[in-house]
Order: structure tokens, then C-alpha cells, then sequence
């Protein structure tokens, strides 16, 4: 017998995530179970040294659809998607941050233009990525002039006219995530741009919706990982010169 497809897959990378992982998976239910599609929820835990995966599996005979997925070696943010893009079985496949500071319920803007034809569908911070989209509680002073450094630097080196590549809440379709995820090579911040950066060399179509983004006051993100993601950018303009990428299957 055949199985029946599922519309959504949403992969949530965890690591340490012990004080708000419960209240995302929460909102991820609530919101998802009110819709007609059929969906599912991987949580994809990176050798957390907390209670995680525990609050996670504690929740699963509650929340029917989700399932944890355990990493034994930490790996990153990226790796952790990469895994549950892997695992996933849905016909678009979105990943979010632990943290839901952008809520699962802009998904309903993406979905138009996934039933348009669009490849890949990403949210951004940024005024001039989309019309309406900002911050309602902005994150501090010395990262927004970094962040905003640093885009300039990335839209340059590798992801032209994109001002936000970093917003942790991007969609794909099936066909794109299989092209792109398994190619990866950078599994820390920087993953985002190799993914956009990967989207664009193979002409995908992507399409971008405005965020009404939370800032959170945990977030694992430190001042260092700026000039990281900078590092990891060229690396990977280097390795689109170097044609290390299959950009035609």
C-alpha cells in the first residue's frame, strides 16, 4: 500500500534548548493541528548536554506527529537541518529556530508562492527584502551594525540582493532540498549562505516574505559568530570558483 504524502515537514536544530523548547513545540502543535494539511515535526537534538531531548520526549505521546531525532556528536546548527532534511518526508520541507522568534504562522505567506511554482521561499528582517517586515523586539545595537556590516560583505561575496540571509525560518521544496542539503559543507552559522548562495548558482526560484521577528535575550548567537559567518562566506565563494558543487542534477 502506498503512503499517503505528507504536505509540511517542519525541522526544529536543538541544542540546549531545555528553558523554550516546550513552549515552541507547543505553538508548533497548536498552529499546525488547526490546519488542513497534513504535516510533521522533527526536532533534531545536537548532543545536548541539558535536558532536551528528555523535554522532547516527554512530550511525544502528546504531540503525535513530532518525532526526536538524536545526534550523538555535536555537529551545528547546520548539520542538525541537514540531518532532518534528510529524514524528512514532506512534499516542502521548513526549517525554524528552537526559539519560534519567527512565529510557524508565516508559513501561511509562504504557501502562496510555493503554489506558484517557487523552489524555495525564506522570511527576512529587512524592510527593503520585503514590504512590512522588522523586528518587534530588535536585537542589541552592536549586532544590528554587524549584522548590517556583514551583509553588505555577503551580498558581494556570494548572495547578492538578499539583505537577511540569516533568518533561521526558511522553506524548501522537496525536489530543491534534495539538491541542495546533501552538498552542503558548512555546518555552522554560515550554512544559511551556502544554502542561498547554492539556490541561486542552480536558477532556483526564491521567494521572499516579510518577518515579524522577536529577538531572544538566549540566543546561542555571540559577537565571534559574526566574523565566522564572514570566513564561512568566502569559503564559499571559493568553492563555487573551485566548482566543487553538482549545480545541474
Amino acid at each position: 500500500m502506498q503512503e499517503t504524502k505528507i504536505y509540511l515537514s517542519v525541522i526544529i536544530p536543538a541544542y540546549n534548548e531545555q528553558s523554550r523548547i516546550e513552549r515552541t513545540l507547543r505553538r508548533l502543535d497548536e498552529y499546525l493541528r488547526a490546519q488542513a494539511y497534513s504535516y510533521e515535526i522533527l526536532v533534531v537534538v545536537d548532543n545536548a548536554t541539558d535536558k532536551t531531548a528528555d523535554i522532547v520526549r516527554n512530550l511525544e505521546p502528546s504531540i503525535p506527529r513530532m518525532r526526536l531525532i538524536w545526534r550523538d556528536v555535536n555537529f551545528g546548527k547546520g548539520g542538525s537541518v541537514v540531518r532532518g532534511m534528510a529524514e524528512a518526508k514532506g512534499v516542502i520541507c521548513l526549517f525554524s529556530d528552537a526559539d519560534n522568534s519567527t512565529d510557524i504562522s508565516h508559513f501561511e505567506k509562504m504557501k502562496p508562492l510555493f503554489d506558484t511554482g517557487y523552489d524555495a521561499v525564506i522570511t527576512s528582517r529587512h524592510p527593503w527584502d520585503a514590504a512590512g517586515a522588522g523586528q518587534a523586539i530588535s536585537q542589541p545595537w552592536y549586532k544590528r551594525i554587524m549584522g548590517m556590516a556583514g551583509n553588505l560583505f555577503i551580498q558581494i561575496v556570494a548572495v547578492h540582493g538578499i539583505w537577511d540571509t540569516q533568518n533561521g525560518f526558511k522553506a524548501f521544496r522537496e525536489s530543491a532540498a534534495k539538491r541542495i542539503f546533501p552538498q552542503l559543507t558548512i555546518y555552522g552559522w554560515g550554512f544559511d549562505i551556502e544554502i542561498l548562495a547554492l539556490a541561486r548558482a542552480m536558477r532556483l526560484r526564491i521567494g521572499v516574505v516579510p518577518a515579524h521577528w522577536m529577538n531572544d535575550e538566549e540566543s546561542h548567537v555571540k559577537l565571534i559568530n559574526y566574523f565566522g559567518v564572514l570566513w564561512e562566506t568566502v569559503l564559499v565563494r571559493w568553492n563555487l570558483i573551485r566548482r566543487k558543487y553538482n549545480l545541474r542534477s
